[in-house]
């Protein structure tokens, strides 16, 4: 893992560090030397964040949506596919679950349900 994420108090999500896959969030595959605001994140107050080794991740603390972007990669990003996303995109298939907890691995993903439920998706083998 090569890049950090900060969420300030305020729900703001600021992004630094390498982002060749796009895991910084901000639309490009640039590196960031410094923190740089996620603009796209700005208006749904994010109360976590989690960083894997090639992608990122999100959760609004008032909705409870799950954003991913960066390298798709082994279906890390909960879209259903492969593709790599250099900005915050929903995860649709959690649309209907409140999420109150998720975590960014090497290459997977999980997120818990209010209910107490949890969701993997991404290469699992390291949870095997």
């Amino acid at each position: 893992m090569c890049h950090t994420l900060a969420c300030t108090a305020s729900g703001e999500v600021y992004s630094w560090g390498c982002g060749i896959n796009g895991e910084l969030g901000h639309g490009d595959l640039l590196n960031r030397h410094s923190p740089e605001l996620i603009e796209a994140l700005v208006t749904f107050h994010v109360s976590t964040v989690s960083a894997g080794d090639y992608h990122s991740l999100a959760l609004s603390a008032r909705d409870g949506i799950v954003f991913s972007w960066g390298q798709g990669r082994a279906g890390r990003l909960g879209h259903g596919d492969e593709a790599s996303r250099s900005l915050p995109t929903p995860v649709t298939a959690l649309s209907r679950i409140r999420v109150s907890a998720l975590a960014a691995g090497s290459s997977h993903t999980i997120a818990i349900g209010e209910d107490r439920g949890w969701f993997a998706w991404g290469a699992l083998e390291a949870l095997g």
